[in-house]
């Protein structure tokens, strides 16, 4: 693939499993385990393709990724609990940061490996609408509009609704031009 955000996540992996020690000392064949988050289980099957065809002709080594998905939450769970995982790629830096303080599998430094916080992609937001866009909705302020009702998970519980939230306060605190209170008003209309 030539994709250069494909190329960066690939890169990062790499770095990533020889950090952990993983493919640092990897013989003719290794199995190595990617431990994530339930939405990335199509990415990663492609990717961990990508991934074992590149090790192989960088290194000549056979590697096999097997994947575990579930919960972000869960997953971090299972790694502190002993889960032998070579890789996390999480949806949450708590989770991650959950895993550095309880279990030390992950080197506390880990944000500075890589650019942007080694965060190797990023989320995108989508509205999806009843067919037609009957309510005309474009952008977050259309969200709070009184005959608009969103919904959402919690993002007490939910990785996905985190990012949703988050996203919610970045359009208010940009469009109010950093004005807190206004930006709390516009995320508690939304989620009213």
């Amino acid at each position: 693939m030539t994709n250069p955000h494909f190329r960066k996540l690939l890169g990062a992996l790499v770095a990533t499993s020889v950090q952990f020690g993983t493919l640092g000392f990897a013989f003719a064949d290794t199995t190595i385990l990617n431990v994530s988050y339930d939405p990335t289980r199509e990415l990663y099957k492609q990717f961990d393709e990508a991934f074992a065809a590149h090790w192989q002709a960088e290194t000549g080594e056979t590697v096999t990724v097997q994947q575990s998905h579930g919960g972000s939450g869960a997953q971090a769970r299972a790694v502190i609990d002993g889960l032998d995982a070579d890789v996390v790629t999480l949806a949450l830096e708590g989770d991650i940061n959950a895993i550095v303080e309880k279990s030390k599998k992950i080197n506390p430094d880990w944000r500075t490996k890589f650019e942007n916080n080694s965060a190797p992609y990023t989320s995108t937001i989508i509205f999806l609408v009843r067919k037609g866009n009957p309510k005309g909705i474009q952008d977050w302020g259309d969200l709070v509009k009184d005959d608009v009702q969103v919904i959402t998970p919690n993002p007490k519980t939910s990785g996905g609704a985190r990012w949703n939230y988050l996203a919610a306060w970045a359009y208010a605190n940009a469009k109010d031009g950093g004005d807190e209170a206004k930006t709390k008003e516009f995320v508690g209309n939304l989620y009213a």
